[in-house]
């Protein structure tokens, strides 16, 4: 979720669960340890429980960085063994260390060593010509064994050569029941799905298969992104307490102070905007609640009004729609 996922996007989606865990895009070390600590892993307090996923291959460095997000508050430390980008691959990291499992043991006990909060892996269930069968198992127990508190397993395969990063979130097939098996193998591991959960009914669903152990969570990106509106059910399907806000319109009002905040420190109305174009699927007016934020909020000086302006395109077209029914 890398250029996503970032404080305002976190903010906004906070606004929705108060129980899910939120992660970061992931960070580099060299980032962490060399570029601008506040611009890159600072935070809001209203966005936690917060984890930071890093991107490293050296143990020294990425213990020194999770000391650092340590300190910044971060609950959990997260290690990227997953990501499968051009730009990920020349650094040594992400996907490309599903095939140093040693490594990557090194790199958890190493951040163990450094911090008292949790450190867990996201990883794939293999890369290219790997056997999942025997890749993920090697990793796992490789990091297992050196403290990793939970795993989150991106059900698919990455193919490091041949496929663009959109490709292998989407091509590569999914392959559940090796996240179930390696569950069953490893009944004690706290480990969650990731990869191709499009609704949280699905998501529950594949926690909890007919015909195999119950996993322990699920991680969701693109669907929560892309469809934010969906976080207002995760607390009452996964924790069993009543949703934070009643719907949509109740988020963005709860959103805006926030946004004028954020406007008086200096960001542009589209750098926030674009986290909430996903609202509303379905209903008569998104098309132009989409179009309005878009083609105003850029503008030099656009204000919260833009967002109020956005909104009222789809109590109008409700409303129309209504009385037409009527």
């Amino acid at each position: 979720m890398m250029d996503w996922t970032d404080r305002d996007c976190r903010v906004f989606h906070r606004l929705m669960t108060r129980h899910a865990l939120l992660y970061t895009e992931m960070v580099t070390t060299g980032a962490v340890l060399h570029g601008d600590r506040e611009r890159l892993i600072g935070f809001d307090a209203a966005e936690q429980p917060l984890a930071v996923q890093l991107g490293g291959s050296e143990p020294g460095e990425l213990a020194e960085a999770a000391r650092i997000c340590a300190a910044f508050g971060y609950r959990e430390i997260n290690l990227n063994v997953g990501c499968p980008s051009d730009r990920v691959q020349s650094g040594r990291f992400g996907a490309c260390l599903m095939r140093e499992p040693e490594l990557v043991a090194a790199c958890v006990a190493a951040m163990k060593d450094a911090v008292d909060v949790p450190v867990t892996v996201k990883c794939r269930i293999g890369v290219d010509e790997q056997d999942p069968e025997v890749a993920l198992d090697q990793l796992a127990d490789a990091v297992v064994a050196a403290g990793a508190e939970r795993l989150i397993v991106h059900a698919r395969k990455a193919w490091l050569q041949g496929l663009s990063p959109k490709d292998n979130r989407e091509i590569p097939p999914l392959d559940y029941g090796r996240v179930h098996r390696l569950k069953a193998r490893l009944p004690h591991v706290p480990i969650l799905l990731n990869g191709g959960l499009r609704t949280l009914e699905e998501a529950h669903a594949a926690m909890h298969p007919a015909d195999g152990p119950a996993l322990d969570g699920v991680m969701l990106g693109r669907a929560a992104y892309q469809n934010p509106e969906i976080l207002l059910g995760v607390d009452p399907l996964f924790f069993g307490t009543p949703a934070p806000l009643a719907d949509a319109f109740a988020v963005v009002e709860a959103y805006l102070p926030y946004v004028e905040r954020r406007l008086g420190e200096g960001v542009r109305l589209n750098q926030l905007t674009r986290h909430i174009l996903g609202l509303f699927p379905g209903r008569p007016g998104a098309r132009q609640f989409r179009r309005h934020l878009a083609t105003e909020a850029c503008k030099r000086g656009a204000g919260p009004e833009v967002i109020v302006e956005a909104v009222a395109h789809v109590r109008r077209e409700m409303a129309r729609r209504e009385v037409e029914a009527a």
